[in-house]
């Protein structure tokens, strides 16, 4: 199949390695690889090196000595020229935009549309961020109250940067990480996942390609307990940013504690889809609101931080809605990603399925009702008996109390729960530990205003589900994290702001009489 031929570059990487540090691709110092499957059908489609500790302390040391070791020309560079870099990648990833979307595809399971929009979304975090620096002013003057003192705040990068990235959307969570990293004036060592690393690795070389110079951008591919452990804890590292699940970033906080670093953490969600009657009063209202929902959930098979997996109804409307719900998630087309007319591709592994099955299973016996799917789909020439595909499940008559309701499933598992009025309607909304995203329709403004004013989430869509803006901050309250990517604060994450404070006529205090 067409899908399966393999881009010179990427036959390039395998043979020389898919470790980058110092400007060079090596193999792992252990030799040791790792097959990468293709979820459609678990077949290995590449190998890419294991690295380890060892392989670890040599990235750290490369992104060391060219922030703070006497090859530091990066951190020094011209705002405009590292503005100009960024551009330039984004200009690249344009270029090689059916190749990354594919690769997106294959690595991760969505489908190719969707790949392709990644990679669409990543050329706009690199314009964005190349546009924020280049724009802003030198410093902040600060009135001190005397013309004899200059006083001045300014923000210097932060150091060196670990930047550990999940495998549901590979090239996107790093975009998020490194485009700002390098606008500032960072150095860095990246971690993808070990199951989604090719597009990451395919984003290092772009890097290189546009004239980033040797030893800025670093990449370690193998797993997180010795490569991810490593970056968390090493001395040398100054700040780590970790996106993926709640117990691993603990893990990564309590290992960066001890020296004290920067940590950026963002830790799922789940999510609520609050739906008032009164967005469904009309035929096409109601036809939109079931196909966001749909939308919400099951978009790359529920396998997203900010997935609607909790639709929260009116009493009554719920019938209704859900019933209809149910009736389109049924239809949802099953298959490889890269095939036409697929809509939803499979779970990135057996072990996630194996996860989402379990949820289900579980629910069911607390007493949740099956609406739709529920079971791995039948094998078909799209959707191969080997591949880790679920069908679309939606659960009806839950409540709160429910593991599949508290719990970040991520998988293609949509809860439904109830309310009477708005204030419930917000107690159950708000009633979880995470607090990332969330929705609410209505055609009531006031309600909107209201009911999103209430929401103790990071972002909060009304009658939408799922955009984002480069511009704007992303991340959550609660344990979905700590600090924020994206917008200007995304970029302070990647900043320290140093005070400089010039008396241009000094004299003597007088504080001590002798």
């Amino acid at each position: 199949m067409a899908d399966r031929a393999e881009h010179p570059k990427d036959q390039e990487l395998r043979a020389h390695g898919t470790l980058h540090i110092a400007g060079e691709w090596r193999h792992a110092v252990s030799g040791a690889t790792r097959e990468i499957l293709d979820p459609a059908d678990a077949r290995p489609f590449a190998v890419v090196a294991e690295g380890d500790e060892k392989d670890t302390d040599l990235a750290v040391a490369a992104a060391h000595r060219a922030f703070d070791g006497g090859q530091g020309e990066w951190p020094r560079t011209p705002v405009a020229e590292r503005a100009a870099l960024l551009r330039r990648v984004a200009d690249l990833l344009v270029r090689d935009r059916e190749r990354l979307g594919l690769l997106e595809s294959r690595d991760a399971g969505k489908t190719l549309e969707e790949g392709r929009v990644d990679i669409d979304c990543v050329a706009d975090a690199f314009r964005y961020f190349a546009d924020l620096v280049a724009a802003e002013a030198p410093g902040r003057v600060v009135d001190a109250g005397s013309p004899d003192i200059h006083s001045v705040v300014v923000h210097e990068p932060v150091g060196v940067c670990a930047l550990i990235t999940p495998w549901n959307y590979p090239l996107l969570q790093a975009s998020w990480k490194i485009a700002p990293a390098l606008a500032a004036g960072n150095t860095f060592v990246i971690k993808p996942s070990e199951i989604t690393p090719m597009t990451t690795i395919a984003l290092i070389e772009l890097l290189a390609e546009a004239g980033l110079p040797a030893g800025v951008a670093n990449i370690v591919t193998g797993p997180g307990h010795t490569v991810g452990a490593r970056l968390a804890e090493h001395p040398d590292v100054d700040l780590v940013s970790f996106t993926g699940g709640l117990v691993s970033g603990t893990k990564v906080a309590a290992a960066a504690a001890p020296t004290v670093k920067k940590v950026a953490l963002e830790l799922g969600g789940k999510n609520p889809n609050v739906v008032f009657a009164d967005a469904c009063a009309t035929e096409a209202d109601f036809d939109t609101a079931v196909d966001q929902a749909l939308n919400a959930a099951f978009i790359h098979s529920g396998q997203v931080c900010s997935a609607g997996a909790r639709l929260i109804i009116e009493e009554s409307v719920r019938e209704r809605f859900v019933a209809e719900l149910a009736r389109r998630a049924a239809k949802i087309r099953l298959g490889r990603g890269t095939e036409p007319g697929v809509e939803c591709g499979p779970l990135v592994s057996e072990q996630q399925r194996a996860k989402t099955e379990d949820y289900v299973a579980s629910a069911l016996a607390e007493g949740a009702v099956l609406r739709c799917g529920g079971k791995r789909p039948d094998p078909s020439p799209e959707r191969p008996e080997t591949g880790y595909f679920y069908e679309p499940t939606v659960l009806d008559q839950c409540h709160r109390e429910m593991r599949v309701v508290r719990e970040e499933v991520f998988g293609p598992v949509l809860t439904v729960e109830t309310f009477r009025t708005e204030d419930e309607a917000v107690a159950l909304a708000n009633d979880t530990e995470y607090g990332l995203a969330g929705a609410v329709w209505t055609a009531d403004a006031g309600r909107a205003r209201r009911v999103a004013g209430r929401l103790r989430h990071g972002t909060v869509w009304i009658n939408d589900f799922h955009p984002y803006l480069p511009q704007a901050e992303w991340g959550g309250f609660g344990k979905s994290g700590v600090g924020r990517e994206l917008g200007p604060a995304g970029l302070a994450e990647y900043r320290e702001a140093k005070h400089i404070y010039q008396n241009l006529a000094p004299k003597p205090v007088r504080w001590f009489a002798g």
